[in-house]
């Protein structure tokens, strides 16, 4: 096998005095040289303490508070129910032992129909704000370079306002037309 490998005779020499002794063969054998080589030092034996890299040392107290570790969330109420509902409701069932149902709302008096009116109004405002708002955002983007990044997400906000727009023109228009005809009718009743 070593006459196949086309070892040098110095090489094949080295290999079996090395097989003789018992010794590992060398990774890497000089094909000219017959001087004895030096032992590679062999590394120190893996230690049992692991020396970390950083210096270990306790935090002092006045440390350990500084950090947020120690901060509480503050305390947010969540909506809670009626209370004087919920006796009522209590005090039913167990006066009767059954629960009764909620008192029917009353009929929307004209005035009421006429604030939610003025809120439809403030609602279309408000849609027009909330309209501007985007388009400045956008622009606002588009001038630092990321309208890209916001251009489909705020046009899909626009159009769903616009689209509510329209929802509250088309109860206007319709309420409108109703109030026309009870007019209309009236008149021609007189």
């Amino acid at each position: 096998m070593m006459e196949e490998s086309k070892l040098t005779n110095f090489q094949q020499r080295k290999i079996r005095e090395t097989v003789k002794k018992g010794d590992v063969l060398p990774l890497r054998c000089k094909p000219t040289s017959s001087e004895i080589e030096k032992p590679l030092p062999t590394p120190p034996p893996p230690s049992r303490f692991v020396t970390p890299s950083c210096k270990l040392h306790l935090r002092t107290a006045e440390s350990c508070r500084a950090g947020d570790a120690y901060t509480r969330e503050k305390f947010r109420p969540s909506a809670t129910r009626d209370l004087e509902k919920e006796k009522q409701r209590l005090q039913n069932i167990l006066a009767t032992g059954k629960e009764m149902p909620d008192p029917k709302p009353k009929k929307r008096s004209v005035q009421r129909q006429e604030e939610e009116a003025h809120e439809a109004t403030d609602r279309f405002v408000e849609l027009e704000n909330e309209i501007k708002e985007r388009k400045e955002f956008l622009a606002e983007m588009e001038a630092l370079g990321r309208g890209k990044q916001y251009c489909g997400i705020i046009q899909t906000e626009i159009s769903q306002k616009i689209r509510e727009m329209e929802e509250l023109d088309r109860k206007r228009n319709s309420e409108l037309k109703q109030l026309l005809l009870e007019v209309g009718g009236r008149e021609t009743a007189e």
